[in-house]
C-alpha cells in the first residue's frame, strides 16, 4: 500500500505567494484582473501574486469575530460594507449570548475602521464592478473570514470572484466553492489543525508591513502597465 505523501511547509508567506502566483498564471497581464489581500496575513501572499500576474493590488478589510475568552476561535466575521457572517451552530454550541456576540462585533467594527484609515489614507478604493477579483489569504481554517469577504465583494458586482490560498482545511475549501466562482487551495493537509503549522516562519504581519507592501505594489503595478 502506498503511504500518504507528507505535505511540505512553506518557508514563509512570500514563498507561498510565489507558488500561488504560478498556479494563477492564466490570469497574468489581463486588464480586468485585480488582486486583493485580506489583512494582515494575506497581504504578503497577495503581494507576490499581484507581482507575478502584473495586476493591480489592494487590500479588502475583514475581521474575524473571536469567541469570548478564546479570540483565536472564530464564531464569525465582518467585512467592509457592514457584511456579517456568523457561525450560528458554533455560537449555539458554546452558549454565547447575543449581547456578547454584538459586543465582539462592535469592537471588531471599530478595528476595521481604524485599519481602513491606516492602510488606505487618501487612496481611493479599487473599482471592482465587472472585474475578475482574486481574493487571497494566507490560509483557510474555519473559512469564516473568507466567507465574509466573498459575501461583501458580491455587493460590488464583480464579473468573477476567485478565492486563492496556499493552504486550507478540506471542508473549508469545499464550502467556499459554493460561494465563489472559483476556489484554489494549493494544499489541503489532513489533519489541518491551524494555518500556522504549514509555514516554517509565521510571524505576525504588522500594520507597517501592510502599508509598505501597498506602497511597493503601487509602484510595480504602474511599471507593469506601461507599454513595452
Amino acid at each position: 500500500m502506498i503511504g500518504r505523501v507528507p505535505v511540505t511547509r512553506f518557508r514563509d508567506r512570500h514563498e507561498a505567494g510565489e507558488s500561488l502566483g504560478a498556479s494563477l498564471a492564466r490570469y497574468a497581464h489581463r486588464d480586468e484582473v485585480v488582486v486583493l489581500g485580506l489583512p494582515r496575513g494575506g497581504v504578503p501572499v497577495a503581494f507576490e501574486v499581484a507581482r507575478a500576474l502584473g495586476a493591480p493590488f489592494d487590500v479588502f478589510l475583514v475581521r474575524k469575530l473571536g469567541a469570548p475568552g478564546h479570540p483565536e476561535f472564530a464564531i464569525g466575521a465582518i467585512a467592509a460594507g457592514g457584511v456579517r457572517v456568523l457561525s450560528q451552530d458554533v455560537i449555539a454550541e458554546l452558549h454565547i449570548p447575543r449581547e456578547m456576540v454584538e459586543e465582539v462585533a462592535e469592537r471588531e467594527r471599530l478595528e476595521l475602521e481604524r485599519r481602513e484609515k491606516a492602510y488606505r489614507g487618501d487612496r481611493p478604493k479599487p473599482q471592482l464592478q465587472g472585474r475578475t477579483v482574486i481574493v487571497i489569504d494566507d490560509g483557510l481554517a474555519t473559512g469564516s473570514t473568507m466567507e465574509a469577504a466573498v459575501s461583501a465583494l458580491r455587493e460590488h458586482r464583480p464579473a468573477k470572484i476567485v478565492v486563492a490560498v496556499p493552504v486550507g482545511a478540506v471542508e473549508s475549501c469545499r464550502r467556499l466553492r459554493a460561494l465563489a466562482d472559483e476556489v484554489i487551495c494549493l494544499r489541503t493537509p489532513e489533519p489541518f489543525n491551524a494555518v500556522g503549522l504549514w509555514y516554517q516562519r509565521f510571524d505576525q504581519t504588522t500594520d507597517a508591513e501592510v502599508v509598505e507592501l501597498l506602497r511597493r505594489a503601487g509602484r510595480f503595478a504602474v511599471a507593469d502597465s506601461r507599454p513595452s
